[in-house]
């Protein structure tokens, strides 16, 4: 046994030299004397188990048992407290508590059920056990993206093409209200389409690649909707209105949805922003996958570890060299960083001038007629956007990598600058053609037929249609990339890499890596072109459905097979985060364009469904016209700037109040931290006062 006089000092002065108690007295520099010689700041354990216990007690009625961080002798025990305090209970509050359990057992075991109709679920399994789950979020994002199109679908076809093929196959009493163009002048409602006869084979080819000759005529493309409404047996369907709501409904429920499980990641990051030194024992401690069950993914993750130390040693030799930099080297450094921005800049121009030039000469030449040109002259003019979109694409990311190592920066922050000037340059590219689009539909020249009808009706007689056209080509032309560097890229330098690997040409040229931000850029990119062409042709949703499918089975063969995972690989919780903070981005740019068009580009008067309307917003108006006399004048209210600014001005001081709870979260959060490693320097110093007892009864 210990002797006694090595504890001679009052337990509340041993309790008084822990650092946690020095550190926190050293702080409350205005506490009464009294209360420090209470030790009322360290609490006995017996009292915390007791209060913990009591509340656990309190709450048994409303919180699961399975919840609690307890050990089974305790469940238990608590389960039994339970069970005797339901007997006190009437019969009415022991039913309302057995509903409650079975319901939520009930909703436990649909949840069970409804992982297992999860699509590609045992597909996203094995690919995360054989390669970790930086690679099976890119798999998980992509089946997100299938899900959101098959929606975006079902909605555009719930609101649009659904009444239109009830009445047109006559399964409900209903009929066509055709649009009156009595009020429009005659020449604006021309539109000439191209001939359905096909003269050579390779014409149809073309029709099937490009959206012209048969294809313009079908549901694909915005002028197949040329109706006013349709005539039920009781109401009227406003056709017009319903198209425009889609088009919202789909933005909306797209925004919701990835903001919602943008969320999720974003707290696990701010939860990750730790300091250096924790980062470090993360790494070491916390950063094994355990969903790794091959041998070679394996010794992958072994070298992932061992670079993201190397980056993050790195990146602390960048800050010590920025700390201990003089004037001179800073003002060179940062005079070296503007002049390669500006190269940047200027390679961005120069790609979007380009696209601007390929789009005026592919939209001049393309009104040939296809006999007078071969088929690869018309195949290439009707593609010339997007070919030089996909180059643009292809060489801007090897030009930003070149530069990026001239501009000092630490190796995080060079992928990240990276990725976004790559993000900026794949969504720009699309922005920039939809924009020459447009200035093309608007520019009249002095032609008294564009100005009369409001935009140049002769070039573009439904240029709605011609707009989901290029949107059209753009989605097929980047699949057939996708396919064409899988199947002629990628097997047969796998095959020169595994047959002919003593050529060291080969051996320097390498197996292709999965790169996971390059496939997800591509992916955006592809979603976004959806997004945007969705107005214009309503069933691209489903085309992207049906792409993403087929690209998600290529690159589950691609990786199986002939690729190799990249080095660099990605947490699950970072990537999901960065896939969803880059589709955010793509919607948010989808959403300009497809503003303007709604709202400042007159409508077509030879097609569609809003040949009526000046331009498509105006059914809005026209709509709350009929409304009755008060929800005008609620309708009115709202919209007006006497509700905009007190309302802005109360969304303000919501956000001061998020902003000021998030920075007191914060201070609690690092308040958290410190108590933390206070208790570990307590523990550190009992084990060094024990040791010291041990020695003295040892002596003794």
């Amino acid at each position: 046994t210990i002797d006694c006089a090595c504890f001679s000092s009052p337990p509340v002065n041993f309790l008084q030299e822990l650092p946690s108690y020095r550190s926190v007295a050293r702080r409350r520099t205005t506490i009464l004397p009294r209360d420090k010689q209470s030790g009322t700041l360290l609490k006995p354990a017996d009292s915390y188990g007791s209060h913990l216990e009591g509340g656990i007690t309190k709450n048994l009625s409303s919180q699961s048992i399975r919840k609690y961080a307890l050990n089974i002798s305790e469940k238990r025990r608590l389960r039994d407290i339970q069970e005797t305090q339901m007997k006190y209970l009437s019969e009415w509050d022991q039913w309302k508590q057995y509903s409650s359990k079975s319901w939520k057992r009930f909703l436990e075991k649909a949840r069970e059920m409804t992982t297992h109709l999860e699509l590609w679920r045992q597909d996203i399994r094995s690919i995360e056990g054989k390669f970790g789950t930086g690679i099976q979020s890119y798999f998980s994002f992509l089946r997100f993206l299938v899900l959101l199109n098959l929606v975006i679908f079902l909605i555009i076809f719930m609101l649009v093409l659904l009444p239109i093929l009830l009445t047109k196959y006559k399964i409900t009493n209903s009929t066509f209200v055709l649009i009156p163009f009595k009020d429009m002048d005659i020449q604006c409602t021309i539109y000439p389409i191209s001939s359905s006869g096909l003269i050579y084979f390779y014409s149809y080819i073309i029709d099937l690649l490009s959206g012209t000759g048969f294809l313009e005529e079908t549901s694909l493309f915005y002028g197949h909707y040329t109706i006013h409404g349709i005539k039920f047996q009781n109401f009227t369907y406003d056709l017009p209105l319903a198209y425009l709501i889609s088009t919202i409904a789909y933005l909306a429920l797209s925004l919701l949805w990835i903001v919602k499980r943008s969320v999720e990641g974003f707290k696990i990051n701010l939860i990750r922003s730790e300091e250096h030194f924790q980062s470090y024992c993360n790494k070491i401690f916390a950063g094994w996958d355990f969903c790794i069950t091959n041998r070679s993914m394996a010794d992958l993750k072994h070298s992932s570890l061992r670079y993201e130390l190397r980056a993050d040693l790195e990146e602390e030799r960048i800050r010590q060299k920025i700390a201990e930099r003089t004037s001179e080297e800073t003002i060179r450094i940062y005079s070296l960083r503007l002049f390669l921005n500006c190269i940047v800049l200027a390679v961005l121009a120069a790609c979007f001038y380009a696209i601007y030039i390929a789009t005026i000469f592919s939209q001049e030449h393309m009104k040939k007629e296809i006999d007078k040109m071969v088929f690869g002259e018309n195949l290439l003019i009707l593609y010339l956007p997007s070919i030089v979109i996909t180059l643009a694409n292809f060489i801007t990311p090897i030009i930003f990598a070149k530069i990026i190592h001239y501009e000092d920066y630490s190796p995080g922050f060079e992928i990240r600058l990276t990725i976004l000037r790559c993000v900026f340059m794949r969504l720009a590219t699309i922005c920039v053609l939809v924009f020459t689009l447009g200035s093309k539909i608007t520019s009249c020249d002095n032609d008294t037929l564009c100005e009369l009808c409001g935009y140049n009706q002769k070039l573009y007689p439904c240029w709605e249609t011609q707009v989901g056209q290029e949107m059209y080509k753009l989605m097929i032309f980047d699949f057939i990339m996708i396919l064409a560097v899988t199947i002629f890229v990628d097997f047969p330098r796998k095959l020169l890499v595994t047959h002919c690997s003593s050529w060291k040409l080969i051996r320097c040229w390498g197996q292709q890596e999965f790169a996971i931000p390059d496939n997800v850029l591509g992916i955006v990119y592809g979603q976004t072109i959806c997004w945007i062409g969705a107005f214009f042709s309503p069933l691209l949703p489903a085309i992207a459905t049906l792409k993403f499918i087929i690209i998600f089975y290529v690159k589950e063969l691609s990786l199986l097979y002939t690729c190799r995972p990249s080095p660099r690989q990605f947490r699950a919780s970072n990537s999901n985060f960065f896939f969803l903070l880059v589709l955010l981005i793509g919607l948010c740019l989808a959403i300009i364009p497809l503003t303007i068009s709604v709202s400042r580009i007159p409508s077509s008067k030879a097609c569609g469904p809003f040949t009526s309307f000046n331009t498509t917003w105006d059914v809005v108006p026209r709509t709350v016209s009929t409304f009755p006399s008060s929800l005008q004048s609620l309708v009115h209210g709202i919209t007006s700037e006497a509700f905009a600014v007190p309302f802005f001005m109360i969304i303000c001081l919501v956000m001061f109040y998020f902003i000021a709870l998030a920075g007191a979260h914060k201070r609690v959060v690092v308040q958290l931290r410190e108590q933390l490693s206070l208790e570990s320097r307590d523990k550190r110093y009992l084990i060094q006062k024990l040791t010291e007892a041990q020695k003295d009864v040892r002596s003794h």
